[in-house]
């Protein structure tokens, strides 16, 4: 298989550039997006120790294998997290993560920890392959509250799991056979919170992976951009 992809990352109006959050590989069919937490100096340390740790990681073309060598590398993230931490209750940090791989046999592995998201856009539909490690995301699943309701809950912010969060971590992972045409898009929460799904997948097939991406953060910063956004979008040839 072959691949199109391009990312771009902006925190908000500020328009400072982070390339320490994003994994764009196209030529090793990998790529990853990491938000940063815990105010915007650690932040960045917690998004750049997790993407250089997964990085480094990541040998096998085996999709199970690979799969087993991401969770190793953001367990070592994780301790490295909660060590930086010890002894200052103060100091806060972690990180989301969401990540793609497809295999040579064309299956792919999507990885996910907190609310990240990835989007796959197959036949014109766009469908989340991700579920949010959020309290509403728990509150919508109890039936206590909607899908509509979440998006402006007071408690949207609050994640559940987080890459230093706790002493174990637990990272969700989903599986599938990437097809021709397919369009995966790997995003921060501070693109979904700003640009609904639907707009998502209006903008992804309009244009190139490169323009898409372009677009998409620029509708955040018109809107505000309340947080930082990173997004990837890979398109298989």
């Amino acid at each position: 298989m072959r691949f199109q992809s391009a990312s771009r990352t902006d925190i908000g109006l500020k328009r400072k550039v982070n390339e320490d959050s994003l994994i764009d590989r196209a030529d090793r069919s990998f790529w990853v997006v990491a938000d940063g937490m815990g105010g915007h100096e650690a932040g960045e340390v917690a998004s750049a120790m997790v993407v250089e740790s997964v990085d480094e990681a990541v040998t096998a073309s085996d999709l199970e294998a690979a799969l087993e060598q991401v969770d190793r590398a953001l367990d070592t993230a994780n301790a490295a997290m909660i060590e930086h931490m010890h002894g200052d209750k103060r100091r806060k940090m972690g990180s989301t993560a969401v990540g793609l791989i497809i295999a040579e046999d064309g299956r792919y592995g999507c990885f996910w920890v907190g609310d990240s998201r990835a989007y796959r856009v197959r036949d014109g539909q766009i469908a989340q392959i991700t579920r949010d490690h959020s309290l509403v995301q728990q509150l919508v699943d109890a039936g206590l509250i909607s899908e509509e309701d979440a998006a402006t809950h007071p408690d949207a912010s609050v994640i559940t799991r987080a890459v230093g969060g706790s002493d174990r971590l637990e990272v969700d992972h989903v599986k599938g056979a990437a097809q021709t045409n397919d369009i995966f898009i790997l995003a921060s929460d501070g693109l979904t919170r700003c640009v609904e799904a639907e707009e998502i997948r209006h903008v992804v097939m309009m244009g190139n992976p490169h323009q898409a991406c372009e677009d998409m953060v620029e509708m955040v910063l018109a809107r505000g951009a309340p947080d930082n956004v990173s997004v990837i979008v890979v398109r298989v040839a």
